[in-house]
């Protein structure tokens, strides 16, 4: 003691004139730094979890971002040639009349598009398909080039279909194939369709024919669903602010046609938004697994601490202020930092060029394929949540006397953090919650995951503090093993709050985003293959009704068909407002672009409920009336008496809200947002949409149903040619095809989480390695067996992984339900296979990664460790 006073009282002798020299912030932060340097001399041992930790995330969200830029940026520099144009303007069943076609014509090269869903079939009728057509003139295609397999052109009742089409029907190019009530003949094969990406989702192979020859084809029957589009190709390379020029003068010049306008710079609209939200997704779930290794950085930073305690309380014995000390371990910290923040965005830099590799032609990425901004923002990510979980650790040292540093490694001294501390915590936790606000897609989307990552911290430090306190209440086990096991579960510093945080973090993450998959898959694949109808008919004409449900009964005599009167329709405004203008919540967005299906019914229709107002007379004569979907009109702020318009036809309608009503839209049944009274259309041509379920009772087998599927389909299409047959289970497995594509970037992102877990577990166990080293000599020294340590640490460890797994499912569960029901409106079902395979995982990968530790704390020689501890 006296021998550490004298060292004191020399050492501050000798370290005070560098302090009081030293007074400016620039020469502080010198000398700061040049000790820093002095310590670092030792490498980056110690640092590699965190440097992981760090550099996983940043990779993630900086990979994620630039990939969702090259993407977006690819469809905005292609926008010309996905488009076909500069301008596009599509209706529904009213193509462009003479003078409109003559007053566009001002403007550049125009262009027309037919666009249908129908059926195909072989010359002799013995296989039949559904297609989507593309009708065209003879100026298509304006911008680009339709390449073909083998080079042949389009030609007068010739068409040029998707290589699916020959697969399926089993042709080849030259054969005949039938549709409608026209032989044509397959002059060739699309090998690169210049403007697919502008068509959005087909659920069938695409045949692109001439407009001449789809007049042939008796398809074109009043109510028919065409899309018309008519395209405008302007003169030069003109500016996005000249062709919004030229869209308002066209919206002046003819208000009600009803058009849906897209410039260049939208011509893939949906899939950019879809590309950006999914991207948003991610990149929320890079920063979940960033949070998770923040767990870790703290446990590496805590263990690096524990190991500088006897410099920095020498340190402080030599008179060094608190200030110098965390600005010593900070610039340390945040050089390593960046060391991690370095590696994680050279590999997201790398994502557009591996992305240019590997997409397909006809999804163009962006020539720009370096992201600084994107890059920038996940570099600043893993800085903030470098600070963040680093700073406390930090403190500590400056808030505890050097004499009880000497002590912490065998008496832990309780750390109360000032309000200084606390403010500096809280800002840093304040900057990161506003990057992510300002950065996010969906404002509330990222709110409710912050709350859910505060909600989950809370709720695993709970459970740490039941687990300790549990145990300390326990009786006293008789035999040793178990003894130990459960005392380390809450001595002193025990690994359990570190261990149930870090594990837990992971588990809970890990299961969300499983359990989120599997139901999407199973609700895709299960549940709504059973409950939809195996057919929906199309473009049933009203002369053909009477006969079309005749041959149903004949076919299907069992079955239970339902049909409904068919229109499209576009909302132009809501209570006065323009529908451009009106401002809807995202998940309602969808109802104001494009066309919508919709109907009139003189009842209420099946699969929907009544909740507010009551249902118009079936005899009812009066004005415009409409019963519209309870959730969007809640969503959207409408209310019973508000009054919409909707073009149907080139014609604007107007109607008021009569009554609200809540729509089965997962029964994949025939279902409207929209359903008007019967003599709001009175007149009006249209054809009827009807659904056909073959075995309602489900006693089939799938074999039998499919060979059903198979002769009614033929049938229809051999006596009904116009109607379009879409068999449900084929449309189904469309869509579960894109669904699987989505849902590797769900397991990529499940495959962080575990990455992220093992990273955070294994620090967490890392940090407690001085302490067990300690223990294990000490056991040893005392009798304790080689085998009846291992067996005693392999329990606890065992026991805390087993007990976080629970809770973790728990949390996971709990998150997937709110996910799946609220956010994506589909039923929620448990899946206990998960379940048991998350507790073995985490059960197996805290003893793994325990034992690993322990084993090498058992090699060590007592003597050496008791003679320097």
């Amino acid at each position: 003691m006296d021998q550490m006073s004298s060292g004191q009282t020399a050492g501050g002798a000798g370290f005070a004139p560098v302090v009081a020299a030293d007074r400016g912030l620039w020469a502080s932060m010198r000398l700061a730094f040049r000790f820093a340097l002095r310590e670092m001399r030792g490498g980056l041992r110690g640092f590699y979890i965190f440097l992981a930790c760090i550099a996983l995330g940043v990779a993630a969200i900086g990979g994620v971002g630039s990939a969702s830029k090259a993407l977006t940026g690819g469809l905005n520099e292609q926008g010309r040639q996905i488009l076909g144009g500069d301008l596009s303007l599509s209706a529904t069943a009213v193509p462009a009349t003479d003078e409109q076609l003559a007053y566009l014509g001002q403007f550049g090269q125009i262009g027309q598009i037919g666009s249908l869903r129908a059926m195909a079939r072989t010359d002799d009728a013995s296989e039949q398909l559904l297609i989507d057509i593309k009708a065209v003139d003879g100026n298509y295609p304006m911008v680009g080039a339709l390449e073909t397999t083998n080079g042949h052109a389009l030609a007068p009742g010739s068409v040029i279909v998707d290589p699916l089409l020959l697969e399926r029907l089993g042709l080849a190019v030259g054969d005949p194939l039938v549709i409608g009530v026209r032989h044509f003949t397959i002059a060739d094969s699309i090998a690169d369709e210049p403007d697919a990406l502008a068509s959005g989702l087909a659920f069938g192979p695409r045949v692109i024919m001439s407009l001449e020859d789809l007049q042939t084809t008796d398809l074109l029957q009043p109510g028919v669903i065409v899309r018309w589009t008519t395209r405008i190709r302007m003169a030069g390379i003109p500016s996005l602010s000249q062709i919004d020029a030229v869209i308002a003068q066209i919206r002046e010049k003819f208000p009600d046609a009803g058009w849906r306008i897209r410039s260049r710079a939208n011509a893939a609209e949906g899939l950019a938004r879809n590309i950006d939200r999914f991207a948003a997704f991610l990149v929320l779930v890079g920063l979940a697994s960033l949070i998770t290794g923040g767990v870790g950085i703290a446990n590496a930073v805590r263990a690096f601490i524990a190991g500088r305690q006897t410099t920095i309380a020498s340190y402080k014995c030599l008179g060094a202020p608190s200030w110098l000390i965390v600005g010593i371990y900070l610039m340390q910290i945040l050089f390593i930092a960046l060391i991690g923040i370095a590696i994680g965005v050279f590999f997201a830099s790398l994502v557009p060029f591996i992305l240019q590799a590997v997409v397909p032609d006809n999804l163009p990425v962006s020539s720009e394929l370096f992201h600084p901004l994107q890059l920038g923002k996940a570099a600043l990510f893993g800085l903030l949540a470098a600070l963040l979980f680093s700073i406390r650790p930090l403190l500590r040292t400056r808030a505890i006397p050097a004499t009880a540093l000497f002590r912490d490694q065998i008496a832990p001294v309780k750390y109360r953090a000032s309000k200084r501390d606390w403010a500096i915590v809280l800002a840093l936790g304040a900057m990161l919650v506003a990057l992510v606000l300002a950065t996010a897609e969906v404002l509330y989307v990222a709110a409710a995951f912050l709350v859910g990552m505060v909600i989950v911290f809370a709720l695993l430090r709970l459970v740490a503090f039941v687990i300790m306190k549990t145990a300390a209440r326990l009786p006293r086990f008789r035999h040793v093993v178990p003894r130990l096991a459960i005392a380390n579960l809450h001595r002193p510093g025990a690994l359990t709050p570190s261990v149930a945080l870090s594990l837990g973090l992971g588990l809970s993450l890990l299961v969300t985003l499983v359990l989120i998959d599997l139901n999407l898959q199973q609700q895709l694949t299960g549940n709504l293959q059973q409950k939809a109808p195996n057919f929906f008919f199309m473009n049933i004409q009203n002369s053909e009704v009477t006969q079309f449900e005749s041959e149903l009964e004949k076919l299907a005599p069992e079955g239970t068909h339902q049909r409904v009167p068919m229109l499209r329709g576009r909302l132009v405004s809501l209570k006065g407002i323009d529908a451009r203008d009106f401002k809807a919540p995202d998940d309602a967005q969808w109802v104001l672009r494009g066309d919508r299906g919709i109907t009139y019914s003189a009842t209420l229709p099946e699969n929907s409920t009544l909740v507010e107002g009551s249902w118009w007379p079936a005899d009812y004569s009066g004005k415009n009336l409409v019963s519209f979907d309870a959730e969007l009109a809640r969503q959207m702020g409408l209310a019973i008496g508000d009054t919409i318009e909707v073009n149907v036809l080139g014609r604007t309608i107007s109607a008021e809200i009569h009554n609200l009503r809540r729509v089965e839209w997962q029964s994949l049944a025939i279902n409207f947002v929209m359903v008007f009274s019967p003599n709001t259309f009175a007149g009006a041509p249209h054809s009827h949409l009807a659904t056909l379920s073959l075995d309602p009772l489900g006693k089939e087998s799938a074999e039998e149903t499919s060979r059903r599927e198979s002769g009614i389909m033929k049938a229809i299409v051999q006596d009904f040619p116009a109607v379009t047959t879409i068999r449900v289970g084929d449309a189904l497995n469309t869509v579960n095809d894109l669904v699987r594509q989505l849902a590797w970037g769900m397991r990529a992102a499940s495959s962080l989480a575990i990455v992220a877990s093992i990273l955070v577990l294994a620090g967490a166990l890392a940090a407690g390695q001085r302490e067990r080293i300690y223990d294990a000599i000490i056991l040893k020294t005392l009798g304790a067996t080689r085998r009846k340590v291992l067996l005693a640490y392999s329990l606890e460890y065992c026991l805390l992984g087993v007990i976080t797994a629970i809770f973790a499912l728990l949390i996971g569960h709990v998150a997937a339900y709110l996910v799946l029901t609220n956010v994506m409106d589909m039923p929620f079902s448990w899946q206990p296979l998960v379940s048991a395979l998350v507790v073995v995982l985490a059960m197996l990968l805290t003893i793994l990664l325990g034992l690993v530790g322990t084993w090498s704390s058992l090699n060590r020689k007592p003597a050496q460790i008791l003679r320097n501890g």
